[in-house]
């Protein structure tokens, strides 16, 4: 099978600025420092980027990346580290013109989902599905997986007292940052509530030919091996569905409770409701592994990567299982921070109630080089990557290889280097002087520059 599928991931990141005396700026002020280079050089706050990714101010004050349209999963994470190198380079800049205009502290940047104030930002992944796609069996089939998959890829989160169960329960640990904000299965609203799968139909392709499955009830991750999890099995999961693979009837008619159950159950363990009977996020996800193995085995690999999604998905299960993390704390994500709480809490005696573990929390997800525990454990080697970090690097200035974003880039870079103004977004391509001349690219798949070429080729640069 070699069937390719358009990937994509939309990040949005939590903003904060810190000063142990003087007054803090709040999330709209830091935000203008970030992106005021960004509109210096883009004449907006919400540009495309030199590698075809989209780089823009949220609602709320959240910076977003969204990375460019990649047909494999390590373009997908090279691009979305890439934007993670986007993000540090602005969080230095804001700091230098901060301190020049007399204000001192630090910001911070948070790759994380939720903040102290009890908000929540998202982690939107993208999938690019065939029109002929039976959407509505698709989103049916596929919510039971999203609400127990949070078991494989998770953030983690120091849960306080009084969230689960009820208002009533103890501080705790729990797999997911996300699941205690959402508040429906499937919906086209991605603010006013907030969907499991958000329906609104914007392809930015082709409409008689695609449809952009939009989950936006994914943790924002750090780790690659989880990123490669989560696209990897959701893949799969939708390879299946298509194609009419037998998965079982396991439709949910609650998932938002089975979603806060299963986040708040480390066992994985805990009755979820089904429309006929009910099941474990741990034994949801056992069959659905189990079914895939059976389709890779009969269909074959569609890339590279498989046999490793499989191979990591099994190690996950069988660590919750088990409730043995010792095998997956370097790569997957909701592992990594617990070893890491859980040293802290057994040096210092500390129960999960403590605000110090809090605030360790909140700091794993920092980006600023040289604050944020992620980072630190990964340049210790305490992290395991999956791509090259040369791949990652040469990703800040370079577009997947295999989908229109390289058209974006050469679009961008010639109009950049001839200093003409343009506009662009993800299907069409223009310079404003020459408002006729308007490049369509419908196709994500099509890499062609050469209406490019003869764009610029037919310009006369002004005097």
């Amino acid at each position: 099978m070699n069937d390719r599928r358009i990937f994509g991931l939309e990040t949005e990141y939590g903003v904060q600025h810190w000063h142990p005396e003087g007054r803090r700026l709040s999330p709209e002020e830091v935000a203008r420092y970030l992106f005021r280079p960004v509109v210096e050089w883009g004449r907006s706050s919400n540009v495309f980027v030199e590698n075809g990714s989209r780089l823009y101010l949220d609602v709320g004050s959240h910076p977003e990346y969204a990375t460019a349209e990649c047909s494999t999963i390590d373009e997908l994470l090279a691009s979305d580290a890439a934007g993670d190198e986007i993000m540090r380079e602005l969080i230095a800049q804001a700091e230098e013109r901060m301190h020049a205009d007399g204000i001192e502290g630090s910001v911070y940047l948070y790759r994380n989902n939720a903040d102290s104030a009890g908000s929540s930002y998202g982690s939107h992944e993208n999938y690019l599905l065939r029109r002929r796609s039976e959407y509505r069996r698709l989103t049916e089939a596929l919510v039971p997986f999203l609400v127990s998959r949070q078991i494989l890829v998770g953030a983690g989160r120091v849960v306080p007292a009084g969230v689960w169960p009820e208002g009533q329960g103890q501080a705790h640990y729990a797999f997911s940052q996300r699941a205690d904000f959402v508040q429906e299965g499937v919906s086209s609203s991605t603010t006013r509530s907030r969907p499991i799968i958000n329906t609104r139909d914007e392809p930015h392709a082709d409409a008689s030919r695609y449809r952009r499955l939009h989950v936006i009830v994914g943790d924002s991750n750090l780790s690659e091996h989880t990123h490669l999890l989560r696209f990897g099995a959701t893949d799969l999961m939708l390879r299946m569905i298509e194609s009419g693979w037998p998965l079982g009837d396991k439709e949910m008619p609650h998932p938002t409770l089975a979603i806060r159950r299963a986040s708040h159950d480390l066992t994985g363990t805990a009755p979820l409701q089904l429309r006929d009977g009910a099941a474990s996020a741990l034994e949801l996800q056992e069959h659905y592994l189990e079914r895939a193995h059976a389709f890779v085995e009969r269909h074959g690999a569609h890339h590279d990567r498989v046999d490793q999604v499989l191979d990591l998905w099994e190690e996950v299960l069988e660590a919750v299982r088990s409730q043995d993390t010792s095998g997956i704390d370097t790569r997957i994500d909701w592992a990594i921070k617990l070893r890491l709480l859980e040293d802290y809490r057994a040096r210092h005696g500390l129960d999960w109630s403590s605000p110090r573990l809090a605030q360790l929390d909140l700091a794993f997800h920092d980006l600023a080089r040289g604050r944020g525990l992620f980072q630190v454990l990964l340049e210790r080697g305490r992290v395991d990557r999956v791509i090259d970090p040369a791949a990652a690097r040469r990703a800040r200035t370079e577009p997947p290889s295999g989908t229109r974003a390289a058209v974006r880039a050469a679009f961008i870079r010639r109009a950049r280097e001839r200093q003409l103004a343009y506009a662009v977004d993800w299907t069409t391509m223009k310079l404003n002087e020459h408002p006729l001349h308007v490049i369509s690219m419908k196709d994500p798949f099509d890499t062609s520059t050469t209406a490019v070429e003869r764009l610029f080729d037919g310009v006369v640069d002004p005097a």
